[in-house]
């Protein structure tokens, strides 16, 4: 399984951004999609996360509200639509997939590249 992630960008304060991931492999659609960021000196930490069939996403609490995690099994692929960006969502942003509903970063064995998200105030 290969992951690729994209849409990073730098944006100001209030602003938006849609992060997607596409995955190969032909069993896309029995994993569990997670996002995750890392910003400069600390610990990646969970963002997001959506059940193989798109039914249940839960979020980190300052996500709540902001952020919308969605899928599109059809094109093996998973978005992260990122509202109302404050400095402090400032992160690389890593696409991650498992069978396991985790939100631990150990928990997720495939791992895009980041992408980087700079947010200006």
């Amino acid at each position: 399984v290969q992951l690729q992630a994209s849409g990073g960008g730098s944006v100001q304060a209030g602003g938006s951004l849609r992060l997607s991931c596409t995955v190969s492999g032909r069993t896309f659609e029995r994993y569990v999609m997670g996002w995750f960021r890392q910003a400069p000196g600390k610990e990646r930490e969970f963002v997001a996360r959506i059940s193989w069939s798109g039914g249940t996403a839960t979020y980190e609490d300052s996500a709540k509200g902001r952020f919308t995690i969605s899928r599109d099994n059809g094109k093996n692929a998973v978005y992260l639509q990122m509202n109302s960006l404050k400095p402090e969502d400032t992160a690389a942003y890593y696409c991650a997939a498992d069978r396991a509903w985790g939100v631990k970063a150990s928990e997720y064995a495939y791992w895009g590249q980041g992408t980087l998200v700079t947010v200006s105030s």
